[in-house]
């Protein structure tokens, strides 16, 4: 099963390429699916390279097979891709790895030991999204609000964000309007996204219906 299919004496043929390019296509499928099962908000883009980065990577291996300059030129032109691209998370990092861990072993030929990979990390990965310490974090927000001067600000929103969210830390407050109103913004994390007009209704009947407006952290990145 830990053979190569690529002989040594005779080196790479058309037959033996094909089959570990389809292989590839096949496992970077499979962790394109895990990736997309495991994250609700799964970008199409990432889900796309899971799916061509296998084949890409067997392919440059299969290339550079036993010349060390045109590897350590490879190395160099993965890291400049590196730099381009946009951060992403941690755990989808970790899916990266996996695509490109499926390409080294079918550039070299090792098709069992690939499957094996793919399928044992893939399990580990969609276990861990089940347990929740270890699930997906839900996307944070920023809330946005006026409220009359006289009002205090401290305690006006506390049972409103015991019931609908599960965090929610106030990170700025400051006089608007020459001091006639207050602006405050939270971090939040909503209970049910889906209850989300209710919870801005709710604040807005006790702010006095003035401003408010929720949207998405966009440094909500758990980078490495």
């Amino acid at each position: 099963m830990f053979s190569s299919i690529i002989d040594t004496t005779t080196g790479l043929t058309a037959q033996s390429a094909l089959f570990c390019t389809l292989t590839s296509a096949a496992l970077g499928l499979w962790a394109a699916f895990l990736y997309r099962l495991n994250n609700p908000r799964a970008s199409k883009n990432l889900m796309v390279t899971l799916v061509v980065l296998p084949v890409l990577v067997q392919a440059v291996i299969m290339l550079v097979n036993g010349s060390i300059g045109a590897g350590i030129a490879v190395m160099g032109a993965f890291n400049l891709v590196r730099f381009r691209s946009a951060p992403g998370t941690s755990r989808e990092l970790c899916y990266v790895f996996l695509a490109m861990g499926i390409g080294l072993a079918t550039g070299m030929g090792y098709l069992g030991f690939a499957i094996i990979i793919a399928v044992s990390v893939g399990v580990i990965l969609a276990a861990l999204g089940f347990i929740p310490a270890f699930g997906i974090v839900k996307t944070a927000k920023l809330l946005r609000v006026l409220i009359p001067e006289d009002v205090d600000y401290m305690t006006c929103f506390k049972e409103i964000f015991a019931e609908y969210t599960s965090s929610s830390r106030l990170i700025m407050s400051k006089t608007v309007s020459m001091g006639t109103l207050y602006e405050l913004r939270y971090e939040i994390i909503l209970k049910n996204a889906e209850k989300e007009k209710e919870f801005l209704d709710k604040i807005r009947v006790r702010n006095g219906n003035l401003t408010v407006a929720c949207s998405v952290l966009t440094d909500n990145h758990e980078e490495m």
